[in-house]
């Protein structure tokens, strides 16, 4: 009697999950992830408790807050509204062609005239008004942090080229004045994401931010280069983790290109081997 109880509970049990999770949509059974491995029952839980949540929270927009048909991810709508960065790019700035060269490996005529002290730059985005500013903006001043591992997610994909070389993820970090004040980094945020999606490991103490520049925002680029002169130091106890490596500045934000030059440069002088930039969005 007990035992078809027992078989009775277990039928039950399986009905409710393909309530939840259809067979068909799976691909596997009920039957298969009771008899199966220890790591397939976990995987069939995760995507039980994946739908379990979508019932109770639907998945919406990253931007709008529109229902979507898949987490973190945005409506068509703002989809259409963000501007991604695709080839064909500069390979040294990222900064992408208006028209389609037929040729790789091109550069810009700024990074020519111009060569940033890093070596390559990637970013997912256009930093342009709609959903790619209203993301960056709610990360950074609405301590909306949830947004980092999604929009981590988005960059090591666009920066899929670059993290294969990489040792280090290095955030750009704040002054401890204003980290103070905001109690986060959001580009340490944003390389815990990457670091997630790609498996490279972050270090936020390798660089050093000790001086307080004042704000960035409506400087000439001549004007933030100067802002920025002796603003990062590696400090000696890090230097073992530098030298020798290929490291990736993580940042939100790309716009002349200043503050990573200046970051990058304090690299290079403690020895790294190669210094690259991920940001989420840049101005172009």
């Amino acid at each position: 009697m007990n035992r078809n109880k027992g078989k009775e509970a277990e039928q039950a049990a399986g009905r409710s999950l393909e309530f939840l999770v259809p067979r068909s949509a799976l691909g596997w059974s009920w039957e298969r992830a009771r008899t199966g491995s220890a790591a397939s029952a976990r995987a069939f839980l995760r995507l039980c408790r994946r739908a379990a949540l979508d019932l109770i929270f639907p998945p919406a927009c990253l931007s709008c807050r529109a229902a979507t048909d898949a987490p973190d991810s945005l409506c068509p709508s703002c989809w259409g509204q963000a501007r991604f960065i695709e080839r064909p790019y500069c390979e040294r700035l990222g900064t992408p062609f208006a028209v389609d060269l037929g040729a790789e490996g091109l550069l810009s005529p700024e990074a020519v005239a111009d060569p940033p002290v890093y070596g390559r730059a990637r970013a997912v985005a256009r930093f342009e008004d709609g959903p790619i500013r209203r993301l960056v903006h709610r990360l950074k001043y609405n301590d909306r942090l949830e947004l980092a591992r999604p929009l981590g997610a988005w960059m090591a994909r666009a920066g899929t080229e670059i993290l294969a070389e990489a040792d280090l993820l290095v955030p750009i970090p704040l002054h401890r004045r204003r980290l103070f004040l905001r109690g986060f980094n959001q580009a340490n945020a944003l390389a815990q994401g990457v670091s997630a999606a790609s498996g490279v490991p972050v270090d936020p103490f390798v660089l050093a931010r000790v001086k307080a520049t004042p704000s960035q925002v409506g400087l000439s680029r001549t004007q933030r280069a100067i802002n920025l002169q002796g603003a990062f130091r590696v400090p000696a106890e890090r230097m073992a983790r530098v030298e020798g490596r290929s490291i990736i500045l993580v940042d939100d934000v790309l716009t002349s290109g200043a503050t990573v030059n200046a970051a990058s440069r304090a690299l290079l002088r403690a020895g790294a081997r190669q210094v690259d930039v991920l940001v989420f969005a840049r101005v172009v």
